[in-house]
């Protein structure tokens, strides 16, 4: 197996995407004839254009990246043994012929889908799920999607030329959900060279092939013609659009004839105006939130109390109202209150100056001073001026340092001394299961708990066990109590914790395409759009 980055850059890799900070492509990949068009192809059944708001110019590594992005492309691109439905995640099977017909046990079997190539022409293979897994599951490699499947899943092994067989620790009852996130790579394009996939170079199974990247401009997309799967490509072509900043980012999707088709990351502002011309606007809840970090090797962050007055002190409400435009959640539980696999927490944390005072009182923080470091988004940079206004209030000195997200978070990985950090993030870009949408932040080898927040005490110990016994639990409702004890635990320690959760939004052209959906996470997905 190939050497794992350095520390810090898989680090940079993964957290890169937290605000849609940039990180360059050594190269720009071109093939089938030279760059395609940017012009409007509104005009033609056969093609598409969509608007993203977010930079192309991050990691492809199907297993290493969370750039909003490459993960919305490699949906795609590549295929799960088990695929989701978009919004629910209720599975089907992907390269899979079928689903297990019983997955309640520590067995599962899985035969490749007859005839399923890869994109170069070449069969999908048993070899190919065992090396992919290889990977997700080697501790050396710890690719952020390892502690998706290291706590539950001993390996995958080759049954046949074209069947597996996924061992598990112990019965896994969110197993179907979880191979969702796990996309099958070839062997012989990516073995020892995964730098090509970080740097665009994209070989999947999936129904559209990437046949050029333009980093910070666009990516193109063509119909894999070879592709027999359960969700054929419906346009000859697709040109994605990497448009950050938000102004003309609508204006791609505004107007009488419009340059896209569809557009996501859609600023409330703007919902009005899209509609009124003609253009369809959906908003959804999810698991994208703006959620304050504490240094708890920093004193006084290492009290609870001070964590939790904290949090108290902020007007999540007006939040909501001023600086996501009415389209958001106040973060009264780790999982949004709107998801069903939400339950009330311990600390809801409403509004209450008076009660963040006295718990700071009871802490001895007195005579508080703040520096919050915080991304530069305009999303970050419009709720975070209500944070301050309510730590202000109750006499905590703040100063607000705006950063670039990289350069920000390059501070972090090199151990920079820092005092909170506010900033975004969305776990369901994975999945919506609440081991995941927790253990995506609180993980033994998480970077966020372990080394930014710097949380490995007893408590952090204490809490990781009882995620394990949640995980383990096969009886439903036992496992929602457990789920519950771990929902209050998180709001106790406030360690890492939502202060309110965005809504995203997504507009289309109803006359130009359909079969869309806005999505709780960011990215769009048109395996099952088709031309108006």
């Amino acid at each position: 197996m190939s050497q794992s980055p350095s520390l810090s850059r898989r680090q940079v890799l993964r957290y890169t995407t937290f605000a849609g900070a940039a990180l360059a492509f050594p190269t720009v990949l071109a093939a089938c004839g030279g760059p395609a068009s940017t012009n409007k192809t509104g005009s033609s059944t056969g093609s598409l254009t969509a608007v993203i708001g977010y930079g192309n110019n991050q990691t492809w590594d199907p297993l290493q990246t969370a750039s909003a992005f490459s993960m919305a492309a490699i949906l795609h691109c590549y295929e799960s043994l088990v695929e989701g439905d978009p919004i629910t995640r209720a599975p089907f099977p992907g390269l899979a012929k079928a689903l297990p017909a019983d997955a309640s046990g520590t067995s599962l079997k899985f035969e490749l889908r007859d005839g399923a190539k890869w994109h170069d022409g070449q069969p999908v293979t048993a070899d190919d799920v065992v090396f992919t897994y290889a990977r997700a599951l080697d501790d050396q490699e710890n690719v952020l999607i390892h502690s998706f499947f290291a706590t539950w899943l001993q390996e995958v092994r080759k049954t046949g030329d074209r069947a597996v067989e996924f061992v598990l620790k112990f019965p896994f009852p969110y197993a179907l959900q979880r191979i969702q996130c796990c996309k099958i790579v070839p062997k012989h394009v990516y073995d020892g060279k995964w730098a090509d996939a970080a740097a665009g170079k994209v070989v999947g199974s999936g129904p559209y092939k990437i046949v050029e990247q333009a980093p910070l401009s666009h990516t193109s997309f063509e119909k894999f013609a070879g592709y027999n799967g359960p969700r054929p490509g419906a346009y000859d072509k697709m040109l994605w659009k990497s448009i950050v900043d938000s102004a003309p980012r609508v204006a791609a999707i505004s107007g009488a004839a419009p340059d896209a088709q569809i557009a996501e990351n859609i600023p409330p502002a703007n919902a009005d105006q899209l509609r009124k011309a003609g253009r369809t606007v959906e908003f959804a809840d999810g698991g994208n939130n703006l959620f304050l970090l504490f240094n708890t090797a920093h004193a006084p962050f290492d009290d609870k109390l001070v964590r939790q007055a904290l949090h108290y002190a902020i007007d999540k409400k007006k939040m909501v109202e001023i600086g996501l435009k009415g389209a958001g959640s106040p973060g009264t539980s780790f999982i949004n209150p709107k998801l069903p696999s939400s339950q009330p927490a311990a600390q809801d944390f409403a509004y209450n100056p008076d009660k963040a005072k006295s718990l700071l009182q009871q802490a001895g923080a007195t005579g508080l001073k703040i520096t919050l470091s915080t991304t530069n988004t305009s999303l970050v940079a419009d709720c975070v001026k209500v944070i301050k206004e309510g730590w202000d209030a109750i006499g905590v000195q703040t100063t607000l340092d705006a950063q670039d997200t990289k350069a920000l978070f390059s501070k972090l990985d090199a151990g920079t001394d820092f005092q909170v950090v506010a900033s975004t993030n969305n776990p369901m870009q994975f999945g919506n299961d609440p081991d995941l949408m927790i253990r995506y932040y609180y993980d033994a080898k998480s970077i966020l708990t372990s080394k930014y927040a710097r949380w490995t005490g007893a408590d952090a110990q204490a809490l990781l066990g009882l995620q394990d016994q949640a995980a383990a639990e096969t009886d439903e409702a036992k496992r929602t109590s457990l789920n519950k004890q771990l929902l209050d635990e998180i709001s106790e320690q406030a360690v890492i914790y939502p202060v309110v959760f965005t809504q995203l939004g997504t507009a289309w052209d109803p006359k130009a395409i359909t079969g869309v959906h806005a999505q709780g996470y960011p990215g769009i997905y048109l395996n099952q759009a088709k031309p108006a």
